[in-house]
């Protein structure tokens, strides 16, 4: 014997349910577009400028603008704001802790960038491993023409009571403290930069500031999970400060992006250290 109203309960039912079903598939949908589109177009540029204080003993303070990560392509959105940034926050000193190039991008985008970077105790970069993959002929004269000083495994002094000890990359090239040290003057304030965070474990004690980037802070992190993938080099660092034994290290989240155009839960970092 046949139910109508029973059948046509169990219809409008399964109507119903369908019709929900498509509505909460279209919401889904909807927030994934608008999570992707944010993670594209939004966060990669919105930069965050992060200040910090360093008990240094300086005769008198330096602000320290850090940069790293740049991986241009060419001048647009993203180096424009840099620049921006720059003039707004009137650093004395920047330093730039590798991987200015790009895969896919000549160093012609990485010099004009570089060529307009200016702070009154200069410009001071060390390498990535993206310079070590897609080395520069001429390394002293390509950064020496945009005003950068490279330091490889060696050391300068912008100022009389500063010195900057820079490594080569330690994940891809062969960083070396002998070399780096090489005349180092006494009596400084000295700051180790260095691009892969690993590094720490090996000078941790010997500088009282470190400064490394290529992390990029894990660039897609999700709540509970953490950041999907890290490159080789980050060891144990992600973002942030780490100290160990009297050494303090900050790892820059940095500017641009690796691999995929995107950024999630991880905006880009310019940090700016008061050494005082």
């Amino acid at each position: 014997m046949n139910h109508p109203v029973r059948e046509n309960s169990i219809k409008l039912s399964v109507h119903w349910n369908s019709r929900v079903l498509r509505r909460v598939t279209a919401a889904f949908a909807v927030i994934a577009c608008a999570l992707i589109l944010y993670a594209w177009q939004v966060e990669p540029f919105w930069i965050e400028v992060s200040h910090h204080r360093i008990v240094a003993g300086l005769k008198s303070p330096i602000r320290l603008m850090v940069l790293c990560d740049l991986h241009t392509r060419g001048f647009g959105r993203l180096e424009k704001r840099v620049l921006e940034d720059i003039n707004s926050e009137h650093p004395d000193l920047i330093v730039v802790i590798g991987d200015c190039f790009t895969p896919g991008a000549d160093h012609t985008a990485a010099h004009q960038l570089l060529s307009q970077l200016k702070a009154p105790l200069g410009v001071w970069l060390v390498r990535g491993n993206w310079e070590n993959w897609n080395p520069v002929a001429d390394e002293p004269a390509f950064y020496g023409s945009a005003g950068v000083r490279l330091l490889v495994n060696s050391n300068g002094a912008p100022r009389a009571d500063l010195s900057i000890v820079g490594f080569d990359d330690p994940w891809t090239g062969q960083p070396s403290l002998e070399l780096a040290e090489k005349n180092l003057p006494e009596k400084t304030y000295r700051i180790a930069i260095f691009h892969s965070p690993i590094y720490f474990d090996e000078i941790a004690g010997r500088y009282p500031l470190c400064l490394a980037g290529h992390t990029h802070g894990g660039q897609l992190k999700f709540p509970i999970i953490g950041p999907l993938w890290l490159p080789g080099g980050c060891g144990r660092y992600l973002e942030g400060w780490y100290e160990r034994n009297g050494s303090k290290l900050y790892v820059s989240r940095g500017v641009g992006t690796s691999v995929l155009p995107i950024r999630f839960l991880c905006r880009p970092e310019i940090p700016i250290i008061t050494l005082n």
